[in-house]
């Protein structure tokens, strides 16, 4: 809900800025502030599966196996971080605007513990079975197989996409017609 304050908030100061070239260094520097004080845009999410299998094969000391298989739900979110933006990022000439932003990247990563099932274990019997901190590391590599994912997945290009099209909007609302994004 923050964010959607911040926006409401910019979008004045955008408006302003787009009939007043008079001053508008002091408008650009506005929405420049108010756009770094949103922080990260997050423009997609993702819900992924992921299937963690493992095996302790007997060492000589130890008699029997251990297998698991866990299957866990992570949530990925991916966007834009507006921070290190500046004037540099916008060139405006009457009614149209060029916005450079940075490449999307990895918002953040949550994978609740609600959403963490064992589906299968077998135990020798004369082993002990995995542990709660066994089980942790387990689902603690699947973190980084994970976001190796997003690029296959083109998370971080539907990322930069969402972005575009929301930036096209907010400056078209502010009274520009033409609006261009790029990524660098």
């Amino acid at each position: 809900m923050p964010l959607l304050k911040k926006i409401i908030y910019l979008i004045p100061v955008l408006v302003f800025f787009a009939c007043h070239n008079k001053k508008q260094g002091a408008a650009v520097s506005n929405a420049i502030l108010t756009l770094k004080e949103t922080g990260r845009l997050a423009t997609a999410e993702y819900t992924l599966g992921k299937v963690i299998r493992a095996s302790d094969d007997k060492p000589w000391y130890k008699v029997g196996d251990r297998k698991i298989i866990i299957n866990c739900e992570a949530r990925l979110k991916a966007g834009i971080d507006l921070q290190n933006i500046t004037k540099d990022n916008f060139a405006g000439y009457k009614d149209s605007i060029a916005i450079t932003l940075p490449h999307a990247k990895i918002l953040s990563l949550n994978i609740p513990p609600d959403k963490i099932q064992v589906w299968y274990e077998d135990i020798g019997a004369l082993r002990s079975p995995f542990s709660a901190a066994e089980r942790e590391e387990l689902v603690a590599q699947a973190e980084p197989q994970i976001l190796s994912l997003a690029d296959s997945l083109g998370i971080l290009k539907t990322a930069e996409q969402n972005a575009a099209v929301f930036m096209q909007h907010l400056f078209e609302d502010a009274g520009y017609t033409k609006t261009g994004v790029q990524f660098r």
